[in-house]
């Protein structure tokens, strides 16, 4: 699997999937995920609105993934994924590693072949961006799905994508 660097706006990827950074309601929040709600429509709530009334009744665990259309967007799927607030004091590494993991094998299993995925936990949860990019690159360099062909890891800002980019090539 190739893995890429796109510095740019995760809403106007054309790919299979692109990976929401959800909150746990799954209905929409700021950042990544009220983006992708605004520029997807109606039909990704509507979506998520019945995940909330059948199986994640108590909203969507950190770290687990599940896919919904992607409405209006350049896709065809969005996975969901819900980060995990950085805390300095306990260490949560493996449920961010875990929205790279499960979003990843969410995709492949709807035959995806190209994914994009946002800097998942460094905008308000406040990851670090530098460890945030470290964990995301780790996951997917060891990740062998048996569709999925491309991973873009899509960073908001120049200062992010310089930092990610420079850690690819260390």
């Amino acid at each position: 699997m190739e893995i890429t660097l796109v510095e740019g706006d995760i809403t106007a990827q054309r790919v299979d999937v692109i990976v929401n950074a959800a909150n746990s309601s799954l209905l929409g929040g700021g950042g990544v995920d009220g983006a992708i709600h605004r520029r997807g429509g109606p039909a990704i709530l509507a979506e998520c609105r019945a995940l909330r009334a059948s199986r994640y009744g108590r909203g969507l665990p950190t770290g687990q993934a599940v896919a919904t259309t992607a409405g209006e967007l350049p896709a065809r799927w969005v996975v969901h994924t819900v980060g995990p607030v950085f805390s300095a004091t306990e260490d949560r590494s493996a449920l961010l590693r875990d929205c790279y993991a499960n979003s990843l094998a969410v995709a492949d299993g709807l035959g995806a072949t190209t994914v994009a995925f946002p800097l998942i936990s460094a905008g308000v949860y406040g990851w670090p961006v530098e460890d945030a990019v470290r964990r995301a690159l780790a996951v997917l360099r060891a990740a062998a799905p048996a569709h999925v062909t491309e991973a873009r890891l899509v960073l908001f800002g120049a200062e992010t994508y310089a930092a990610a980019r420079r850690l690819a090539s260390a």
